[in-house]
């Protein structure tokens, strides 16, 4: 079939929950992406910051071929052993005791929101059960994350949402406190913003939050579903602050393109958690695990690490340059692989001005153009995306 008869058939079939870029991709390998005309694109997008080793990993393809032919689905029914071994890595290579794994980002953020309850309802009483969020943030689309996503376009459709939940600004550590009471049970905040614009957290924004958590006894809950998992440079985002969470949401780049979400947690939370309080029939699949494990033991090297860090001095500094040339671009924010350009303008125009030299970019908001390619990419990959950015710009 051709593009155009595979854009008829999804108008007709999908709930068009998605507004689409007009592409049919077929294939991917390394940063590339092929549509089913031939056309070459960088993917500076990696499915929304998910594809870290980038497309056709023949190590993570192996990894996938390998457990599918031994065992695919038992469910959480019994043991195996792919998720025994992915738990061990996780919780070894971070503040955790214990990890819950489930399908996806806003999963994670759900996990995180029962269990903070749970907690707090275990040590405190059932008064103890509202959130503070922030200004920016997105936490999901299921009925709890969405409550937590102070965002009017996305919630307004679908309340009322779930109640207790308080709205303090990113950054602002005053404002978290004049709203932390005594039915605070949990505090959610991402180290760095995605959807939000990429805004990263100030130092002590982030150090005092902490402090203000363990003065009033309320859980703080780390979104590292985008930022984490080596994206801004260091294995876990939250790291150069010197600061740990009580409990951490991962998701996006751990599946190597396979769905996962991992809440983890300390053994405080943990203890107050009882069988049957929360499951999932597909968590921790034997063939997402096995990916998983490739792909962590890949980003969490330290050679690795340090790759992404070197890139996105890189990347960062050739964005300032970009920015000294067209006056449209007001700010640009970022730490080693996840970079958003602030402009004056709707950056739709940008991002399909991009699609026609050969460059997927996507927004993070109306105004802010953001990039978040394979934590693989190489140095000719950044500047042939820089190039074709500075095309577009001159363009639009």
């Amino acid at each position: 079939m051709n593009a155009e008869e595979i854009k008829a058939l999804d108008e007709r079939y999908v709930a068009h929950t998605y507004g689409r870029t007009p592409i049919v991709l077929e294939r991917g390998e390394g940063v590339y992406v092929y549509d089913l005309d031939g056309n070459k694109y960088l993917d500076f997008v990696s499915g929304i910051a998910v594809n870290a080793l980038g497309h056709a990993d023949p190590d993570v393809a192996r990894a996938i071929a390998d457990q599918a032919g031994r065992l695919v689905h038992v469910s959480n029914l019994y043991y195996t052993v792919p998720q025994a071994q992915l738990a061990k890595m996780l919780i070894e290579a971070s503040f955790a005791d214990k990890v819950y794994f489930s399908n996806s980002g806003t999963e994670s953020v759900e996990a995180a929101i029962k269990f903070s309850r749970k907690r707090a309802r275990t040590t405190h009483g059932p008064h103890k059960v509202e959130f503070i969020t922030f200004t920016g943030a997105f936490h999901g689309r299921t009925m709890g994350s969405l409550a937590l996503t102070p965002r009017d376009h996305y919630q307004d459709p679908f309340r009322p949402l779930m109640p207790g939940v308080k709205l303090a600004t990113y950054n602002d550590l005053a404002s978290a406190e004049a709203l932390m009471d005594e039915k605070t049970c949990a505090c959610i905040v991402e180290p760095l913003q995605g959807e939000g614009g990429v805004h990263p957290a100030d130092p002590e924004f982030l150090v005092g939050l902490r402090k203000l958590c363990d003065a009033r006894d309320v859980l703080l809950i780390f979104d590292e579903v985008q930022c984490g998992l080596g994206r801004t440079g260091t294995l876990w985002a939250h790291e150069p602050y010197g600061v740990t969470p009580d409990l951490m949401t991962l998701a996006k780049p751990l599946g190597g393109g396979l769905p996962i979400g991992a809440t983890l947690m300390t053994q405080a939370v943990a203890d107050t958690i009882q069988p049957g309080d929360h499951a999932g029939t597909f968590a921790a699949n034997p063939v997402v695990c096995s990916a998983a494990q490739v792909v962590f033991s890949k980003i969490s090297r330290p050679e690795f690490l340090e790759h992404v860090r070197w890139a996105g001095t890189y990347l960062g500094e050739s964005l300032g340059e970009l920015q000294q040339k067209h006056e449209s671009i007001v700010q640009v924010r970022g730490r080693g692989l996840i970079w958003g350009l602030e402009t004056t303008m709707d950056v739709a125009p940008l991002v399909d001005a991009g699609h026609q030299h050969g460059l997927l970019t996507l927004k993070a908001g109306n105004q802010v153009l953001r990039l978040v390619p394979p934590l693989t990419v190489q140095k000719e990959h950044l500047d042939e995306a820089v190039a074709i950015l500075d095309e577009a710009f001159a363009h639009v």
